[in-house]
């Protein structure tokens, strides 16, 4: 079983492919792989904003009640 992700952990992972990417640190071999990765850490991240939005939206709502 994995563990899930913490948005700031996918952040930070993301930072470095990034890094990485920009800086020639990684190999042709790798840029696939490592492009993938980094397409899934940003849906894992906006998931967990639009969630994370939502949430708040509802209890704000509750509170217009």
């Amino acid at each position: 079983m994995s563990k899930e992700i913490k948005y700031e952990e996918a952040m930070q992972e993301l930072e470095t492919i990034v890094a990485g990417i920009e800086e020639d640190q990684i190999s042709i071999d790798e840029l696939s792989a490592q492009v993938k990765r980094a397409t899934e850490l940003i849906k894992l991240c906006k998931s967990k904003l639009f969630k994370t939005e939502k949430d708040i939206a509802d209890v704000l709502g509750e509170l217009e009640k």
